[in-house]
């Protein structure tokens, strides 16, 4: 039996649900982005992005995936050959180190359980022991949207300095920017990597990159080929309100709009919001007597929640009931999570009772699905976010 009545419910991690205010706003007619008109739009775009990043130098942005700004993050930073120390926190952490080897570069990968974040203690050793300093730059997945794990980027950075490490520290933010807090500026990034499917609300295709001034000089000597990505042309094009190519338009409309929407509710509101519905759905997800990826209180994620099966149920077949019966959206495991786990999106475009609608949905298709839970896991998500609310 399949649902065609109501909303759809996107609960993926991304692409996430798009505001009607934005949709309105990119429906606005197609302007010429060599004329006037655009220049004032791009400058107002790029004014609006630096409290977004917490930043105060530039923000480039892409007509690109969230890919895209990795391999921008490390053409216009690196050469060939050049060494690069890589946390492997999940399946995209794990991407980005592969697109880092296939473009010439040394990658050296601390390995993971895809349950933790990426490790300062071991980052800390690994620089150490680099005597040399050959290391160039240290990535890291702030978010690793496969697994609800949030890496403590303010302690990865201190781990650079206490070693006095000169590596560059690049960040990707794709699933955690304008979800959960983030300070490129105040914690000591080199280069953010983000996308404008996630937190910003927008379809796919913007990818963005904030950079520093100490990445800025890291790229006049970096050697590694570029054109497209290379930051130089956009940022002086930029300067001017133009691009250097034709540009995302109505994308940009779309974003001015929900750079506007997170100025009205407040950063630190947005944050608070997506703790607070991270949180009732972890209360859900306990009492269901089901168990959270995530390992470590510290590094939950405001963004999504993994949910791991026990042994000898499919998370994929959950999903699939689940999306015919409810015609709700849920993230697969992607990798080695691959069938134990569903991932739950509560970012964004979100709400209570949005989440209380999900973990409804969730908690009907585990029962459909003969998954063995406890049926208490809504009643205790609204208790606690009644109890927030007071």
């Amino acid at each position: 039996m399949h649902i065609t009545g109501g909303r759809h419910f996107l609960q993926i991690p991304g692409p996430t649900n798009v505001p009607d205010r934005v949709l309105r706003a990119m429906a606005a007619p197609t302007i010429d982005h060599r004329g006037p008109e655009f220049a004032e739009l791009t400058k107002a775009v790029l004014a609006a992005l630096g409290p977004v990043f917490g930043t105060g130098g530039p923000v480039v942005i892409y007509p690109s995936s969230g890919t895209g700004a990795w391999e921008a993050a490390l053409v216009n930073t690196l050469s060939p050959g050049d060494r690069v120390l890589m946390s492997e926190t999940g399946h995209f952490s794990t991407l980005w180190s592969e697109l880092a080897g296939r473009l010439g570069l040394q990658v050296e990968v601390i390995p993971g359980d895809w349950r933790h974040g990426a490790d300062p203690a071991e980052i800390a050793s690994r620089l150490a022991a680099d005597e040399r300093q050959e290391i160039k730059a240290v990535c890291v997945v702030h978010n690793e949207t496969s697994t609800g794990v949030t890496s403590r980027i303010p302690d990865v950075r201190a781990a650079l300095d206490a070693v006095g490490h000169p590596a560059l520290l690049l960040v990707d933010t794709i699933s955690s920017l304008a979800s959960i807090d983030y300070r490129h500026d105040e914690w000591g990034v080199d280069v953010t990597v983000a996308g404008s499917q996630k937190g910003l609300m927008l379809p796919p295709g913007l990818g963005f990159n904030a950079i520093s001034e100490k990445a800025l000089a890291a790229s006049r000597a970096a050697a590694m080929p570029r054109s497209y990505w290379d930051w130089g042309p956009i940022i002086a094009a930029n300067q001017r309100g133009f691009f250097p190519y034709t540009p995302g338009t109505n994308l940009l409309y779309g974003l001015r709009e929900a750079c506007a929407m997170l100025a009205e509710e407040g950063l630190p509101d947005v944050f608070a919001r997506h703790q607070r519905h991270a949180a009732a759905t972890r209360a859900a997800v306990r009492a269901w007597g089901l168990e959270v990826l995530c390992a470590d209180e510290r590094e939950h994620s405001g963004s999504l929640t993994a949910v791991l099966l026990p042994d000898g149920h499919d998370a994929d077949e959950v999903r699939r009931v689940i999306l015919d019966r409810y015609d709700m959206s849920l993230g697969a495991g992607l990798g080695r999570l691959a069938g134990k786990i569903f991932r739950i999106g509560h970012l964004g475009h979100f709400n209570d009772l949005t989440l209380i609608g999900t973990l409804g949905g969730v908690q009907m298709g585990l029962q459909l699905a003969g998954v063995p839970i406890k049926p208490g896991g809504v009643e205790a998500a609204v208790e606690h976010l009644r109890e927030a609310a007071r």
